[in-house]
């Protein structure tokens, strides 16, 4: 038996991709215990769904903005993207040479992210989704307790952002087929406004405060796991209309 779950975990990958289609990759959902500790449970249900293998691309978002011109860098709304979106593109439909066409796109609101995954019949996935599909290595499904697999990830973080981005999908694929969730760019989730965990971990959330979903985060489940605080911590600090430099997104469904 030991043999054969074995085999099993090793063929994850190579099931996973062969099940998604057009760069999704399907997850198979489960009880899922959340680095975050929820006011009314300790495990997090989590349905099967589907997630894009790798961020979405500059050329990917380029195509975006050409059919739905609203959302191009100077004709959004200040209300759903502020002066710095897609301030690292060369014009309106014109990427140039800070934005290579198979880098992730970044400087990406919340608004446009979302409106982006919608045109694919999408969404952007949940923190819970995210966080799921994260935890895996190249091998596991949960590798979140190997601390040398947490240092790799803290490592990245403590890099300097300012160098230009490497291409999306160079990393090796986890054990569910999914690319660079960690080690390429942070990325939005559709309930980024509902992460109300606090860099001091001993403040309290309130609950009140959500904006995309019900469910606020008091606090963590997993005091040792630095890197899931801080990109909580950075995805709270955000307004929907926010950009950064080396914030993207990829879609679910």
């Amino acid at each position: 038996m030991r043999r054969i779950a074995a085999l099993s975990l090793l063929l994850l990958p190579l099931m996973a991709l062969a099940a998604g289609t057009g760069g999704w990759v399907r997850l198979p959902g489960g009880n899922f215990r959340s680095a975050l500790k929820y006011e009314d449970r300790s495990l997090v249900r989590t349905a099967p769904f589907q997630l894009m293998e790798t961020a979405v691309t500059n050329a990917d978002f380029l195509a975006f903005v050409k059919k739905h011109p609203k959302w191009q860098r100077g004709r959004a709304a200040a209300v759903f993207a502020e002066d710095r979106y897609l301030q690292h593109w060369a014009g309106l439909v014109t990427l140039g040479a800070k934005a290579q066409p198979n880098q992730p796109v970044v400087n990406v609101s919340w608004f446009a992210a979302d409106a982006y995954c919608k045109s694919k019949g999408a969404r952007l996935p949940d923190w819970n989704e995210w966080e799921y599909a994260a935890a895996a290595d190249e091998t596991r499904t949960d590798a979140r307790k190997d601390r040398v697999w947490r240092e790799r990830i803290l490592g990245w973080y403590a890099r300097p952002s300012r160098s230009a981005l490497p291409r999306v999908g160079l990393q090796a694929a986890n054990a569910y087929g999914v690319r660079d969730l960690h080690g390429l760019v942070w990325e939005w989730t559709g309930d980024a406004g509902s992460l109300l965990v606090d860099v001091d971990n001993r403040k309290q959330g309130d609950a009140d405060k959500a904006k995309f979903c019900g469910a606020g985060a008091l606090s963590m489940n997993d005091r040792d796991n630095y890197a899931v605080l801080m990109r909580v911590a950075m995805l709270s600090s955000l307004e929907a209309n926010d950009v950064t430099a080396n914030l993207g997104f990829r879609c679910a469904k």
